[in-house]
């Protein structure tokens, strides 16, 4: 069943859990995130950033959106770091049901301004938004672009203020993490109360970035402090890479050349992986309080009804 972020978060702020955003960026990881999810009952958002989307093409959203309309678990199609107004646009046209703006790097006059225009543009057509306040380092094995000691700590003030400027539906917030597994030589600066902080002066669903290769009392932490969205990319595609590697590397590697053969063992170690994560969330058998919710039929999304001139660059 395929939802609006803000619809799962919104369940999740109010019972006090995490809802994981997997960026399952291949059609295997896809494929294994939901089918464990599935399984357990844990509703989940399936994340994808622009330059993963840039290599899978627009096609693979309506393989992503075919699964998700034919499960029963509740599930939201997000855009993950959208850098611009244009890509935001262009997630809501392939029938994304969340995105993400992120203009964090930018003054905060221009973050306010550029989230306040895709917030009114997405809301047109039922998509929630996400934006991020603060900025969240990179350790230089990831996709983003922020650097390992560029951190800036999310004022909870400055988050106020931001959060009723935009109308926006969820905060990203910095407290500390990285994108990425952090090099051995790092050690982050975790600051978990910033999330308590804010939660006092925002009333919205609270997001972390960059959760990967965290202690999970440190999740567990922040989650019990306020945070509703956990970011997971990293930790499941190194699982899985491992695995790969080590099945092409077996006895006959010449012979490993199917993908019926490569992939299956190291999509169950993606899965194990899920399994961890949605564990520590406290997102297992959360299912049936979206069905319990009145609203959770409600289509987030109507291509029928979409209204274009609203999308004006």
């Amino acid at each position: 069943m395929l939802v609006s972020g803000d619809r799962l978060l919104q369940v999740a702020h109010r019972e006090h859990f995490a809802i994981p955003a997997y960026n399952a960026g291949s059609g295997q990881l896809f494929t294994s995130t939901l089918e464990k999810c599935e399984q357990m009952q844990s509703p989940f958002i399936m994340a994808i950033h622009p330059t993963e989307l840039e290599f899978l093409r627009d096609n693979f959203i309506g393989q992503v959106k075919e699964a998700l309309n034919k499960t029963d678990l509740p599930v939201a199609l997000h855009l993950d770091h959208g850098a611009s107004y244009e890509q935001v646009i262009h997630a809501i046209h392939l029938g994304f049901t969340s995105v993400m703006i992120d203009c964090s790097t930018k003054s905060y006059e221009e973050n306010v301004e550029i989230t306040k225009k895709c917030v009114e543009a997405a809301h047109a057509t039922g998509v929630s938004v996400e934006a991020e306040l603060g900025t969240i380092a990179n350790t230089g094995y990831d996709i983003e672009g922020h650097l390992t000691d560029d951190v800036q700590y999310t004022n909870p003030e400055q988050a106020k203020d931001f959060v009723e400027r935009t109308g926006v539906d969820s905060l990203a917030i910095a407290i500390g993490t990285a994108h990425g597994l952090y090099p051995k030589d790092v050690r982050p600066k975790l600051k978990p109360e910033i999330v308590k902080e804010i939660a006092k002066v925002v009333d919205i669903p609270l997001v972390l970035h960059g959760a990967s290769n965290n202690p999970d009392e440190e999740i567990k932490k922040a989650i019990e402090y306020g945070i509703n969205k956990i970011n997971i990319s990293s930790d499941i595609k190194i699982a899985f890479a491992k695995e790969l590697r080590d099945v092409l590397n077996s006895e006959n590697p010449e012979e490993i050349r199917e993908p019926k053969i490569m992939f299956p063992k190291p999509m169950i170690e993606c899965q194990k992986v899920v399994a961890h994560k949605n564990n520590l969330c406290n997102d297992v058998d959360r299912t049936t309080l979206y069905y319990q919710d009145e609203k959770v039929n409600e289509l987030p999304y109507d291509e029928k009804n979409l209204q274009t001139e609203h999308f004006s660059a």
